[in-house]
């Protein structure tokens, strides 16, 4: 219990110091009469402005997908390293796919519909994802880390380019690297958030489940009943453990494809980029 308690003022600590960081940055980038660590004229950008949002979805999504999925295959699943590997192999399949697609046909179709089907289609793998189950195959996950694949690799390269297509060229190196580091803020800060959740709600399972074990429920009443020995004990502890960790997982797939669907309408904020490589205006 103390050690909890210590690491949840660690904890708020960091969170108070960051905060106030941030605030202190914010302020000084806008106030400064010096050149600010991050012009305030990249900003003022809607392109990049909207960009940025849509690469931090991105990071989030993409890397705490690839965070949840290994230890889900091998804990739950009992998949090798070697068959959880082979499974989700196809997602970097369906991103080269998709970036080999974009580079082909892009320039005659709007990016903005690009980029907004390659969101539509990631949230459709993650809505399929808030549906694994322990009984599950090899083909399901196959098939969810596809659709994904397509969805990302719809996404990044589209993206890029109509984040920057609108930024003055003085702006552009500042704006690269801006621009990757949101994605990076976006994948630690989503990674951290969803195994933080899958922690939490794996016991609030665990304890709602757990409820449900008593010599009173008729599914386990023989076996209660034939002796409360540890082994038994111990085997619906585990059984619980998994379905509660199955759920937590689910929930996490949720939260992130509920994230990934209300981003999707930002799509209309973005400009089409002008000139004579521009894409045909099919939204306006």
């Amino acid at each position: 219990m103390a050690h909890s308690t210590r690491l949840r003022r660690l904890f708020a600590g960091t969170a108070i110091v960051a905060a106030v960081a941030f605030y202190l940055f914010v302020i000084h980038m806008m106030t400064t009469t010096k050149p600010a660590f991050i012009s305030p004229a990249l900003l003022k950008d809607r392109n990049f402005l909207t960009g940025n949002v849509f690469i931090f979805i991105v990071g989030v999504v993409l890397f705490a997908t690839l965070a949840l999925l290994p230890p889900l295959l091998q804990e739950l699943m009992h998949y090798s390293v070697f068959t959880t590997g082979l499974v989700t192999a196809p997602r970097g399949i369906g991103t080269l796919v998709a970036m080999f697609i974009v580079g082909r046909f892009g320039s005659r179709i709007d990016t903005r519909i690009i980029i907004g089907l390659g969101f539509v289609l990631t949230a459709f793998s993650l809505w399929q994802m808030t549906g694994f189950d322990l009984q599950m195959n090899e083909a399901t996950v196959i098939a969810t880390g596809l659709a994904q694949g397509v969805g990302t690799g719809f996404v990044y390269v589209p993206l890029a380019t109509v984040t920057f297509a609108t930024l003055g060229p003085a702006l552009r190196n500042e704006g690269t690297a801006l621009f990757s580091l949101t994605r990076n803020l976006g994948s630690s800060i989503g990674i951290s958030i969803v195994e933080t959740l899958l922690t939490r709600n794996t016991q609030i399972m665990h304890a709602r489940l757990g409820e449900q074990v008593t010599i009173f429920n008729p599914g386990i009443h023989a076996q209660l009943m034939d002796g409360s020995s540890a082994a038994i004990l111990a085997g619906l502890n585990a059984t619980v453990t998994r379905q509660a960790q199955m759920i937590a997982y689910n929930n996490d797939f949720k939260l992130m494809f509920v994230l990934t669907l209300v981003t999707v309408p930002l799509v209309f904020f973005l400009r089409r980029p002008r000139g004579p490589n521009a894409a045909p205006a099919l939204i306006e």
